[in-house]
């Protein structure tokens, strides 16, 4: 049995777009998922989360799935444009999970952004933070009497890659390198966050950002500088700014549109004292400088278009998730020692996702499902932070990605990540052996508030 130090918590992750469904319901409006979806060719079988698995109406079903596993802590993401609309939905969950003995810790932002803000340029306009902390306010002043714990944003390196630079998320800009403003919005938005959630008297505030090693395929001096820039464009431009109070290098500096004073004081608001830094892990990578002719595509989740001086290339690993993604433990590890290293102010990380797609069979004969493959990769991955934690890094928590198989963004339905089976066609829940797993690890650690 692993063995963590007293007060380690342990958790489980969702998202509201991925889980909640009731597009119609509430008077929620559209956000830029609704909109991505809703045009063919976008998403894996045209599916969509209009339905996803049904939380919205099957919320105390399944917080009794996550509370009954034994976890401390449940992180969720509020919807935007429902939480304007429909704010007695998240009453009714926070409410239910506190009397289940569930921390809830609610992330602000997991990229649902409002259609009408996208409408208006989304994360490329600067106004978009300012809106974001005027709902960060209304979200405080409904749940602030019982939530004492805050995720501002989720992953905005991915956001930023995935929907503004490419096109294989919301909102599909495909913008290259000139996303870079996109990233410093959601950097002010968070820091504007923070200060109106401390104005609330939030007891700790967060950020989720996902972190991942990122080495050179060789040698070559080419090589090596497709390397850095990666590593600075998809790690250190989401918490260089936070944990520093300074972008990476020049050429993001000078890419993410904000200069002089004005650029200072952002800085100033996006550093702001955090309590804790998530951290998201899946798997690392490996770059080079592109090689004339060699096709890249299908290496990573999302292809890098041409006329860009990096190309990601395959990772060594001896197996794979059925998303195709390298298992590495040891790479968990690896990033937070880095960031500990880097960031001599590091506040204490909790790993706020971390887990695997495998396509696992519906509940067979004896009502089982049986995912050995999640179970071994789960325990290699919370031995790697016990790795971290004896080489003197502070983590605080774990959370596993994800509670429920959900819709996985574009990718649809066939990637499952969950504890608990969902069946797509019925919605009904099935725990599998890697929710009893992960109750008895938990009960074992004997894991204390």
């Amino acid at each position: 049995m692993i063995q963590f130090p007293p007060g380690f918590r342990f958790g489980m992750a969702t998202s509201a777009y991925q889980i909640e469904g009731a597009a119609d319901v509430g008077g929620k409006g559209p956000s830029i998922w609704d909109t991505f979806t809703a045009r063919p060719g976008t998403v894996r079988h045209g599916e969509d989360g209009r339905t996803a698995i049904d939380h919205y109406h099957r919320y105390a079903e399944d917080v009794g799935h996550i509370a009954e596993a034994g976890v401390q802590d449940y992180r969720f993401s509020i919807s935007w444009t429902r939480a304007l609309a429909d704010p007695d939905f998240y009453d009714r969950l926070v409410d239910e999970l506190l009397t289940a003995g569930v921390r809830p810790v609610p992330t602000l932002y997991h990229w649902d952004l409002p259609q009408e803000l996208e409408d208006r340029g989304g994360w490329l306009n600067r106004d978009t933070a300012h809106r974001l902390a005027d709902y960060a306010s209304a979200v405080a002043l409904r749940l602030g009497d019982r939530v004492r714990d805050w995720i501002t944003m989720n992953e905005m390196n991915v956001h930023t890659l995935y929907g503004y630079a490419l096109t294989d998320h919301a909102p599909a800009r495909g913008l290259g390198l000139a996303a870079l403003p996109a990233a410093h919005h959601q950097l002010l938005a968070h820091g504007l966050a923070v200060q109106v959630l401390r104005t609330h008297g939030a007891g700790a505030i967060g950020i989720a950002n996902q972190h991942f090693p990122v080495s050179a395929a060789g040698d070559d001096p080419a090589d090596q500088f497709a390397a850095e820039m990666f590593r600075n464009l998809t790690n250190w431009t989401f918490s260089d700014p936070i944990l520093l109070g300074d972008y990476p290098d020049e050429m993001i500096r000078a890419g993410i549109g904000t200069s002089g004073a004005q650029l200072d004081r952002d800085l100033e608001l996006i550093g702001a004292r955090l309590d804790f830094y998530g951290v998201n892990f899946y798997e690392p990578t490996a770059v080079e400088a592109p090689r004339e002719g060699k096709d890249y595509a299908g290496v990573l989740e999302v292809d890098i278009p041409e006329g860009l001086p990096f190309s990601p290339v395959p990772v060594k690993s001896d197996e794979r998730t059925d998303f195709g993604w390298a298992i590495v433990p040891g790479a968990l590890t690896e990033i937070l020692v880095a960031l500990r290293d880097r960031y001599p102010a590091l506040p204490p990380v909790i790993v706020t996702e971390n887990g695997a797609s495998f396509h696992d069979a519906p509940p067979g004969p004896d009502g089982r499902v049986h995912d050995p493959r999640r179970i071994a990769y789960l325990d290699a991955h919370l031995r790697a932070v016990k790795a971290a934690i004896d080489a003197g890094v502070r983590v605080d928590g774990f959370y596993v990605w994800s509670a429920f198989d959900n819709f996985e963004w574009a990718a649809g339905y066939d990637e499952r990540f969950g504890l608990v089976h969902v069946d797509q066609e019925t919605l009904t829940r099935t725990r599998k052996d890697s929710w009893y797993w992960y109750r008895d690890l938990i009960s074992g650690c004997g894991a204390t508030d």
